[in-house]
C-alpha cells in the first residue's frame, strides 16, 4: 500500500507526543479523527504501530522502525513545498499575512510603508482566517507571517515577536447588568456564559476564557464562535460575553455592544509570528518595520 503523506505526518506527530490528545491539538484535528487515520495506516501496512492502554501510548517495534523513515519523508515533502512556495512568492512578489481579528494599531500601514520603501515590487496580501486554525495559516503554509494573540497551539515551533501588550476587557450586551460599570472585577463575570473559540484553538481558547484565573471554577459556554463577526453578533444577541484586548475594544465598537475594562486578569499579547526556517530577507524587512513601529518612544 502507498501511504498518504498526511497519514505519515499524523503518525510522526503522534509518535513524538505519545499522546493522542496532544497530537490531535498539534495537528488541528479531532482526537477521534486522528485515531481513525492511524488505524487506517496500520491496516494498510498490516502492522500495529502503537500499543495503547488507559494511561500510556508506546511505539511497537514496527512503529519504531517506521518513525525515522516517515520523519525523513515528511521533512523532504515540507522542504519541497517550501521551495515551491518560495519560487512562487518570488515570482509573484506577494507576502501573505494571516490574521484572525482586525489588527489596527497602525501595524499594516507600517508594514506596507516599509515594503514600499525597500521592496517596491512586493505587495502585502492580508488573509483573514477563522479561529479554527489558531495559527492563521502558518502551520499549513497558507501564509508567510501571521499576527496572532498568544498563546496559540504549537507556539514553541515558531519565531514570535510581541508587538503589543494590552489589558483584557469584556464585551457585553448593551442591556447587561454590568454594562454601566466603569470597570468590572473578573470575579463578577465567573458565572456569566462566555463565548468560546473552537476547541482546535487550544491554549488561545483557554486564554480568552481566562481559564487560569478561575481558580478551578468551570466555564459556562454560551456558544462557540468562528470569527470576530460571529462573536460580536452573538454578544449583541445576548448569547454570552467575551474577553478582548483593550485595542480591539475600540476597533470592534458597534451598536448593542459595550466594552469595559476587567480587573484581576493578566494582559493579552499580540505577536508577529513566522516559521523559524523561513529566512527570506523580505521577512526581515517586515520584522524591522514592526519592531520600529512597536518600540516605545525615547524620552529626552
Amino acid at each position: 500500500m502507498d501511504a498518504h503523506l498526511r497519514d505519515l505526518r499524523y503518525f510522526v506527530v503522534t509518535a513524538e507526543e505519545l499522546n493522542f490528545t496532544r497530537a490531535a491539538e498539534r495537528l488541528f484535528i479531532s482526537q477521534p479523527g486522528l485515531s481513525k487515520q492511524i488505524r487506517q495506516l496500520e491496516d494498510g501496512l498490516r502492522v500495529k504501530l502503537f500499543v495503547r492502554d488507559r494511561r500510556t501510548v508506546t511505539l511497537t517495534a514496527s512503529g519504531a522502525a517506521l518513525l525515522p523513515r516517515a520523519r525523513e519523508l515528511v521533512q523532504l515533502w515540507d522542504e519541497a513545498q517550501r521551495a515551491v512556495s518560495d519560487a512562487a512568492a518570488a515570482e509573484a512578489a506577494v507576502l501573505t499575512l494571516g490574521i484572525s481579528t482586525s489588527t489596527g494599531r497602525g501595524l499594516l500601514p507600517a508594514i506596507r510603508a516599509r515594503l514600499a520603501e525597500r521592496r517596491p515590487d512586493w505587495r502585502l496580501q492580508v488573509r483573514q482566517i477563522d479561529w479554527a486554525d489558531a495559527t492563521a495559516g502558518l502551520a499549513g503554509g497558507e501564509t508567510d507571517l501571521a499576527l496572532l494573540w498568544l498563546p496559540f497551539p504549537g507556539q514553541e515551533q515558531f519565531a514570535v515577536q510581541v508587538v503589543a501588550t494590552e489589558p483584557r476587557w469584556v464585551a457585553l450586551p448593551a442591556g447587561h447588568r454590568l454594562a454601566g460599570a466603569a470597570e468590572i472585577p473578573f470575579a463578577a463575570l465567573l458565572d456569566e456564559p462566555f463565548l468560546a473559540l473552537p476547541e482546535t484553538a487550544g491554549a488561545l481558547r483557554d486564554h480568552w476564557l481566562a481559564v487560569d484565573e478561575r481558580d478551578g471554577r468551570p466555564v459556562r459556554i454560551g456558544g462557540v464562535v468562528a470569527n470576530a463577526d460571529e462573536t460580536f453578533e452573538a454578544v449583541s444577541e445576548g448569547l454570552g460575553v467575551v474577553l478582548l484586548s483593550a485595542g480591539n475594544a475600540e476597533i470592534y465598537r458597534r451598536p448593542g455592544v459595550v466594552a469595559r475594562p476587567v480587573t484581576g486578569l493578566t494582559p493579552a499579547q499580540l505577536a508577529l509570528v513566522r516559521r523559524p526556517d523561513d529566512h527570506r530577507t523580505v521577512l526581515r524587512d517586515v520584522l524591522d518595520a514592526v519592531r520600529h513601529h512597536a518600540a516605545p518612544p525615547v524620552t529626552p
